[in-house]
Parts: structure tokens; C-alpha cells; sequence
């Protein structure tokens, strides 16, 4: 066992190495960097909502662009593997080709979260330059996000694990968009046929609950939640990190089961 986590990690090493490398990350940095300064000009804009801009944006910056870098990476790293045909010379060597498939989304998880602690490290200089306190809410909304974009990244994994990267994309994207608004696709079905009731049922129980990470603004158990007042307790945050990881587990572990399958001849 001691020797599968050491083969997990140096894959995950690599492939960080590997993801620092990519040009595009340092522009979505660029970018989510310019939107935090934004909010200085936004709230000036809107008077007295100062710290209202800044939460949102800072917020919506972590969940929007930590996922799509998810699944960026996640549709590319594993493929380009394929692509350049170094797959065959890792297949021939001692290694378990699900330890391949975790070291690739551990080495993801660490890129994404260095993404994710530097977008967060943005929000809070602009709330921390504007004397705006951060509050416990905020912290919790960051934490909720951090799993949503490790969710993302599990999607992504799992279908390049069998697809191209364009259709890897697109169903990732698919997913995570579906997963975000699965509340208002139950509440649209509600005056629908039995059939489409049904057929809507099945299909929501088969995509991660990612409305769960982003849930300011939203009714939960029956109470606003916002994260500039009321906001979820840290026993919701809890139940949703377990139902993160195991989304996640679950996810690998069919990608892992699928890449094994696949002929690399």
C-alpha cells in the first residue's frame, strides 16, 4: 500500500509540474485578479454596497473560474498522455492504471487548490482594502466552493477517461452547469407529465448536487440564506464535504474502472 502512494504521488507531482506549465492558467489568474479590482469600481458605482460587490464577485470568480479550470485540466491532462503516446511507456512500467488516474486528479487537486487559495487571497485584500471585515460566512461560501471545483475536476477525469476532449468538455460542462440549477429544473417539472417527472427524477439523481456548494441567495431547510447575513451552519458545511468526497470517490473510481478498459495499442 505504502509503495501504490508513493507511485500516486509522484504522478501527482508530475503532473503538477506539468499544469504550472500551462500558459492558460496564468491568464484566468489575470483575469480573476482584474474582476477583484473591478469591485473597486463597482462599488463605488453602487453606493453603499461596497462589501455586497466585492463578496459576490470575489465568490462568483472562485466558483465560475475554479470550475472551468477544472475541467480545462481535466479534459486535457489525461488526454494529452494519449495524445503523445507517453501513456505506453507509464502502462508498461510497475503501475496500476488506476494509480495513474488518481495520481492525474491529485495533482489536479493541488493545482486547483493553489488556483482557488490565490483567488481567495484577491477577495480578501479588496475586502481587507475597502475595511471590510470577513466574515465566518465568507469563509464557509470559500470552503463550499473549494469542493465544488474538486467535484468539477472529478467530472472532467471521468469522462476523459473514455472520450475526446471535446466531448469530454462539453459533458462536464453539461453536468455542471445541470448541477448548479437542479432546484429550479425539480420546481420546473412540477406541473409536468408523470413521464417527464420521471424521466427528470432519474436524470437529477445521476448529477452531483453542485447547488449545494453555492447556496447564498437560496432557501435552505426552509430559512434565506445569504452570505451577507444568515448563511448555512458549519454542520451544513460538513454534510456537504462528505457528500463532495463521495461524489468524488465514486467518480474515480468509474473513471478508473473505464481507463482500465481502454486498449492503448
Amino acid at each position: 500500500m505504502t509503495e501504490a502512494v508513493g507511485r500516486i504521488w509522484a504522478i501527482a507531482l508530475n503532473t503538477f509540474r506539468e499544469a504550472v506549465r500551462i500558459r492558460v492558467l496564468y491568464g484566468i489568474l489575470v483575469v480573476v485578479i482584474g474582476l477583484n479590482l473591478l469591485t473597486l469600481v463597482l462599488g463605488q458605482m453602487a453606493t453603499l454596497e461596497e462589501a455586497r460587490v466585492t463578496r459576490d464577485v470575489g465568490l462568483a470568480g472562485i466558483s465560475l473560474f475554479g470550475s472551468l479550470t477544472a475541467i480545462f485540466l481535466g479534459v486535457f491532462l489525461l488526454y494529452t498522455e494519449v495524445q503523445r503516446r507517453t501513456i505506453h511507456g507509464i502502462v508498461s512500467k510497475p503501475i496500476e492504471r488506476w494509480e495513474f488516474v488518481i495520481g492525474k486528479y491529485v495533482g489536479m487537486g493541488l493545482v486547483l487548490s493553489v488556483l482557488v487559495g490565490v483567488f481567495t487571497i484577491a477577495m480578501l485584500l479588496m475586502l481587507v482594502w475597502q475595511d471590510i471585515g470577513v466574515s465566518i460566512a465568507v469563509v464557509k461560501a470559500i470552503v463550499l466552493a473549494w469542493f465544488e471545483v474538486l467535484v468539477v475536476a472529478a467530472i472532467a477525469i471521468f469522462f476523459s477517461s473514455f472520450s475526446t476532449p471535446f466531448l469530454s468538455g462539453i459533458f462536464a460542462l453539461a453536468l455542471w452547469v445541470i448541477g448548479r440549477v437542479t432546484p429550479d429544473i425539480e420546481r420546473a417539472t412540477l406541473m409536468s407529465s408523470q413521464f417527464i417527472k420521471n424521466v427528470a427524477g432519474i436524470a437529477l439523481r445521476i448529477v452531483p448536487d453542485l447547488h449545494l456548494f453555492s447556496v447564498s441567495g437560496r432557501v435552505v431547510e426552509n430559512q434565506p440564506t445569504s452570505v451577507h447575513g444568515e448563511f448555512v451552519s458549519w454542520g451544513y458545511v460538513g454534510l456537504a464535504s462528505l457528500h463532495a468526497l463521495g461524489w468524488i470517490a465514486g467518480l474515480l473510481a468509474f473513471a478508473a474502472l473505464l481507463f482500465h478498459r481502454r486498449d492503448f495499442v
